[in-house]
């Protein structure tokens, strides 16, 4: 996902919204409410749908087992998706940002 941000043109609204995930401001003056929110949203998503994936595979081919895979899949994919959104991660540098992940830009470890 890209970066986005939008900065309003007046000065009174002063909200940025970034290409992170739903609900999580760029300033997390929410102290990781939102973040929390949206990493339980997507694990239970995930174990919902996929489960009812299952579900529905069970039923055609007679299985029982497809469900208990599907709600598997499921919250491994919410949390994949919770971690790759940058939610899951608590590391912070002297900044008081996140730290930094991925090679380094000289190219050294």
């Amino acid at each position: 996902m890209s970066d986005r941000k939008r900065v309003g043109d007046s000065d009174a609204s002063k909200h940025q919204v970034t290409g992170s995930a739903p609900g999580v401001s760029a300033e997390n003056n929410d102290g990781g409410y939102n973040a929390g929110i949206a990493v339980f949203s997507y694990i239970i998503g995930g174990i919902i749908v996929w489960s009812l994936i299952g579900w529905g595979l069970d039923y055609l081919w007679g299985t029982r087992w497809f469900v208990l895979a599907g709600a598997l899949l499921g919250a491994v994919g919410g949390f994949y998706l919770s971690h790759m959104h940058g939610l899951t991660s608590t590391r912070k540098n002297a900044g008081d940002r996140p730290a930094a992940s991925g090679p380094s830009k000289d190219g050294k470890h």
